[in-house]
């Protein structure tokens, strides 16, 4: 009599202790990214051209978007980029050197490296682009497109808010969740 009144209280007992201790065990560590500063890309001009202030300012604006959005669930963890400041100058604009941002992030101990770039169309079309590859292999993950229709910057960050959670994160990352 007595262990079958004990069976059901030890069953309980351990299906309350794996669950309290499944959800530690399923939560895997977040990812490290090396997450680049978004470039600039004007293709109207031969040879391209540097951005103009206002466009350097957004282009920061975009980054800090990009930065926000990738860590604000938790899966990323963003990874100092300075120590390969140099490197980084030396290969600029990343989203041209053939998988150098991979390189990069790898040397930085980081398993993700997100790079984007804005592209000037004409007026006041801008056309965003992001990617995210695995460090180790280079292979792009995902990547992103979306086109910005005005030079402002609601616009701008609205764009790379919609890149994230639209095309980036509208599945979980292959073979990282």
């Amino acid at each position: 009599m007595l262990a079958t009144t004990l069976r059901p209280a030890l069953l309980s007992a351990s299906l309350a202790l794996a669950c309290t201790l499944l959800p530690a065990a399923a939560l895997a560590a977040p990812d490290k990214a090396a997450i680049f500063g978004v470039e600039f890309s004007d293709p109207g001009v031969v040879g391209g051209r540097k951005a103009q202030p206002e466009e350097a300012r957004r282009l920061e604006l975009v980054t800090q978007e990009l930065r926000k959005a990738l860590t604000t669930n938790g899966t990323v963890e963003v990874v100092d980029v300075a120590p390969q400041s140099a490197e980084i100058a030396k290969q600029a604009p990343l989203y041209k050197c053939e998988g150098c941002a991979a390189t990069i992030a790898r040397a930085l101990g980081a398993d993700l490296a997100v790079n984007g770039f804005v592209e000037r169309g004409s007026g006041q079309l801008f056309n965003l682009y992001v990617t995210i590859s695995d460090a180790a292999t280079g292979k792009v993950l995902r990547n992103g497109q979306a086109v910005i229709r005005a030079d402002t910057d609601d616009t701008w960050a609205h764009a790379m808010r919609w890149v994230v959670k639209n095309r980036l994160l509208a599945e979980p990352l292959p073979n990282r969740s």
